[in-house]
């Protein structure tokens, strides 16, 4: 899924009946089932003059769901996980100062969509950098899920009642003046996990003032032999200040493939809707 400002603007019917068509696919292909929320886009990136942008929520679920909608502020860890980040380290810019959205809280039948606009406005001294905060969609307790214990239970049995709360996040970028990056693959190592299956240990080497964001894919190429594919990851980032990134993938060994005396190789790309310029590729030769 993808976004982009400067597209034609269809007719809503027709832009909503697209997005569920290609959101399903995508449900089908690579989400699981019990994925209530689905977000498109799911990033966000603000860039030149860019001041406006958009993204649909629809509730895929069976029931109707309410969401608030927050800005937060979170920073990612060297093994490319979240953490709260309450106030800015070295290096560090936030965005949610610039930006103003609406509205602050839906409720979805099942089903529909739902457009969240969100607006920019750069001070007049704003430094030239990358500036990131995530918008938080929290799940709220539907009226099911609230009711009292004693609504709950009768004279032979109490229960508590526990309902899970399942949400998503988005990152929303503004780059602002002349930023750019490189980012080189190293470290390369075959690896299994605890049912005996392989894995490919890498890590990403970014430099300069922007994130970067792509796909990896992996492949092999025994000596003598075909190149076969072991499998694509979509949508890994490394994001500012860090500039490392440690990450572990699964691989898809074809039938009859031995992972033996040959090539591994990694790329890194650009997501297909940016043009899929090769960003970083690295080896591993295997005994």
């Amino acid at each position: 899924m993808f976004f982009q400002l400067s597209a034609p603007v269809l007719p809503r019917h027709l832009r909503l009946a697209s997005f569920f068509l290609l959101a399903g696919l995508l449900l089908a292909l690579s989400r699981p089932a019990h994925a209530d929320l689905m977000l498109h886009p799911t990033r966000i990136v603000f860039d030149k003059n860019q001041r406006a942008a958009q993204v649909e929520l629809i509730n895929n679920g069976s029931k109707p769901a309410s969401y608030r909608i927050t800005l937060v502020n979170r920073r990612m860890t060297e093994a490319g996980q979240f953490e709260p980040a309450d106030s800015a380290q070295d290096g560090e810019r936030f965005a949610d100062s610039m930006l103003r959205y609406s509205p602050r809280q839906v409720t979805l039948q099942p089903g529909t969509a739902q457009t969240v606009r969100l607006m920019l406005r750069k001070p007049a001294d704003l430094q030239e950098g990358e500036y990131r905060s995530h918008l938080l969609f929290d799940k709220l307790p539907d009226v099911e899920g609230s009711a009292s214990i004693e609504s709950r239970s009768d004279s032979k049995q109490i229960g508590v009642v526990m309902n899970a709360l399942v949400g998503a996040s988005m990152p929303v970028i503004v780059r602002h003046g002349n930023v750019a990056a490189t980012v080189k693959l190293d470290g390369l190592a075959l690896q299994k996990d605890a049912a005996r299956r392989p894995l490919l240990a890498l890590r990403f080497e970014r430099e300069g003032a922007s994130s970067v964001y792509g796909d990896v894919s992996v492949s092999f190429t025994p000596r003598g032999g075909k190149t076969v594919s072991l499998g694509q990851v979509a949508g890994i980032a490394v994001y500012t200040p860090n500039r490392l990134r440690h990450a572990t993938l699964p691989l898809q060994v074809p039938p009859g493939v031995t992972l033996a005396g040959g090539v591994l190789e990694a790329s890194f790309r650009d997501r297909p809707e940016a043009g899929g310029k090769l960003l970083a590729q690295a080896s591993l030769a295997l005994p």
